[in-house]
Formats: C-alpha cells, structure tokens, sequence
C-alpha cells in the first residue's frame, strides 16, 4: 500500500489507459479522482462498489475552468491533491497519414487537448501541491518523439511537447518539492486502439517485430511505472521520461 491515504487525479481516467492506471493507483490505496469527459461518474461508482475511495468529474481538459474545478471538487472530497496523472489525450481515433494531408484544425484540437491540457492540469494543481509542501506529476508521453514516427505528425509534435514540458516543469517545480516524470507507452492495446481497425492493421505488426520483448504491449504493462513515479520509491527523481515499450527503444 505505497499511496495509501494519497489523493491521485487521472485524467482520462474513465476508460483504457487512464481506467487501468486508476485501478492500479487505487490497489496501492490512493484516493481516486477520474477527470475525463464522458464516463467519469459511472467508472467512479464501479471503483467505488469494489471497495476504492473514488471520485468521478466531468472534465475537459483543454477548458481552464473545468480543471479549476476538477482541482477544487478534488480537494472538497479528499482534502489533498497528492499525485496528477496527465493521461487525457487524442491519440486512438487518429488515422496515420502523410503531414501534407493533416489540417491546422486537426493540429490545433491535438494540440488543445494533449499540449494544454497538460499545462492547464499542471497550473490547477500547482498551489495546492506547494500548499502541502510536495507532490508529483506523471505526463502520459509516447515513444514516437525518440524513434520519429511518420504520419503522425501533429500525434508525435505534441508528445514531443509534452516531454519538454515535462523537463522545463521539473526545474521549475523542484524547489517546492513538486517531482514531475513522464512516461512514454509504446503502441499499447487499449480501450480506444483495438476500436480502430486501420491503426491495430498499420501498427500492431510492425510494433511487435520492433520489441525487444516480442508480445503485444497491455495498459497493465505502464501500472509499475506510474506507482513508481507516484510513490515514495521516486523520491530523489524528477525531470525523467520513462520509455515502457518492451524494448523497442532504449532511452
């Protein structure tokens, strides 16, 4: 029970990645705000009725007030906001294609929710954590900015961001003992990939035949990390991007 007592926030936290990540927070005792825009309440409830203190908000991520608020109900219902995990991101709907196909709209609704959203996650958090004297902040990454992934150009631009946030906010945080890591997933079978045909027919094969670890990557496979960065275990860690890919990069 590394996080018991902790109050953790995921965002995207209703369903895939986020919901595996909150479930796994959870069985180490966290206090579980799911932030997402669909499902949040109705996941909150099924964790709840297995036994985990949980919290479900409605929450937009690119919209400052809704992560004012997502801060603020999370702070009435726990009294503490100890770890945010930046999950929420639009990354399973996409179709791979060339850069000169892709639209500045496409870029810029990629960019609101994975580039600032983060930012605006971060910023509703920031005061209570160095109220508390402490906290951490995990960044959902990708391996595609280290390998220079093609036809996902808006995708890995703003995962490459993301990464740089994670950096810059480290050195910024550190000194009000706010620690801030990223971990970057390889191509994972979550909720949202395996109800898109054309990337599990694009990438799957050419993921698998790239791992050091032949077998297809799972939610489940990034729990460790995001405990680690969470827990006590990270304590003298901070500004580092943890690539979980099953050894198709090393980093």
């Amino acid at each position: 029970m590394k996080l018991a007592g902790k109050t953790a926030i995921i965002t995207g936290g209703a369903m895939g990645i986020g919901r595996v990540l909150a479930e796994g927070l959870a069985a180490e005792g966290a206090n579980i705000v799911i932030a997402d825009r669909a499902g949040a309440t109705e996941a909150a409830a099924e964790m709840a009725a297995a036994g985990h203190a949980a919290l479900g908000i409605a929450c937009d991520v690119s919209s400052e007030q809704d992560t004012a608020g997502m801060a603020a109900a999370s702070l009435e219902k726990f009294g503490a906001i100890d770890v945010l995990v930046n999950n929420a991101g639009i990354y399973s709907s996409l179709t791979p294609q060339p850069f000169d196909e892709q639209t500045a709209d496409e870029w810029r609704t990629i960019l609101d929710v994975n580039v600032i959203g983060t930012f605006l996650c971060c910023k509703a958090v920031a005061a209570q954590m160095r109220a508390q004297g402490g906290g951490r902040i995990i960044n959902l990454s990708s391996g595609t900015p280290f390998k220079g992934v093609p036809y996902l150009l808006h995708y890995v631009a703003s995962k490459g961001a993301i990464n740089a946030i994670t950096k810059s906010l480290a050195k910024e945080l550190g000194g009000d003992g706010i620690l801030v890591n990223g971990i970057a997933p390889g191509f994972t079978l979550s909720d949202g990939v395996m109800a898109n045909p054309v990337q599990l027919e694009k990438l799957q094969e050419i993921s698998l035949r790239a791992r050091t670890l032949q077998r297809d990557q799972l939610p489940s496979d990034l729990v460790g990390a995001a405990v680690y960065f969470a827990s006590a275990d990270s304590a003298f860690v901070t500004g580092q991007t943890l690539v979980v890919d099953g050894g198709a990069y090393f980093h």
